[in-house]
């Protein structure tokens, strides 16, 4: 049983982030164009973000990756598992032009609002915490520059980043990353067939299952309900 994730799940509601949307600095250090260009859409884009990330942690099926990928249910495992699904989300965002990029920084923002606050609530003492905190921050971007150069790479490329990362080169099942290989690059496929401009105002994703039913079935997500305001 993930035992741990369903402490973390249980205590931390995601939601009592909506109040740092407001404080989020803009995407540009100095007001002009770029930021002019922004403000009408900035605080959507932001209330977006937190749902895409939102729906990184509570649609991703945690027990799952950790039965079928053999990982320990520990909270670095949860990292890995999140990061993942945070970078596929950046990797779709960054097709969508400034407003993209832009939504990708407030989700990377709202990916360490939430490690910090599950670290919090997990006891862990504040001197450590900040000290980790940096080194999953090196190892984010290192994980990032690995699966960004994977996904354009053939599966032996994806498979050779999702091993140093995702599996920290302890895999000794080609099975499993024969799965992830898998699993990544129908994911990525199906974001893709995701409307950008619904992405940018509702922010809402959902996974293909790690093991599918029908591995030939990639069905196409329906289109998202939202008002006039994006919500």
């Amino acid at each position: 049983m993930a035992l741990l994730v369903r402490v973390l799940r249980d205590r931390i509601s995601i939601s009592q982030w909506f109040p740092v949307c407001s404080r989020l600095v803009p995407v540009c250090p100095t007001q002009g164009q770029c930021g002019r260009a922004l403000s009408g859409t900035s605080q959507k884009i932001k209330i977006a973000a937190l749902r895409m990330y939102t729906n990184c942690v509570k649609k991703t099926d945690f027990e799952e990756f950790f039965l079928r990928c053999e990982m320990p249910d520990t909270f670095n495992s949860w990292f890995l598992i999140t990061l993942l699904h945070v970078w596929m989300c950046l990797v779709r965002m960054k097709q969508e032009g400034r407003s993209g990029k832009y939504m990708c920084r407030v989700i990377v923002h709202f990916m360490w609002e939430d490690v910090e606050q599950r670290g919090r609530v997990m006891g862990v003492n504040p001197y450590i915490l900040k000290k980790n905190m940096m080194v999953m921050t090196n190892n984010f971007y290192a994980a990032i520059l690995g699966y960004d150069e994977g996904i354009l790479s053939d599966d032996h490329g994806l498979a050779a980043a999702l091993w140093r990362t995702f599996f920290n080169q302890k895999c000794e099942d080609p099975r499993q990353l024969e799965l992830l290989v898998e699993y990544v690059r129908k994911q990525i496929q199906y974001l893709d067939s995701m409307n950008g401009e619904d992405l940018l105002l509702t922010g809402e994703v959902s996974w293909r299952p790690l093991v599918e039913k029908n591995p030939q079935s990639i069905l196409k997500p329906h289109s998202p309900v939202y008002n006039d305001e994006g919500l």
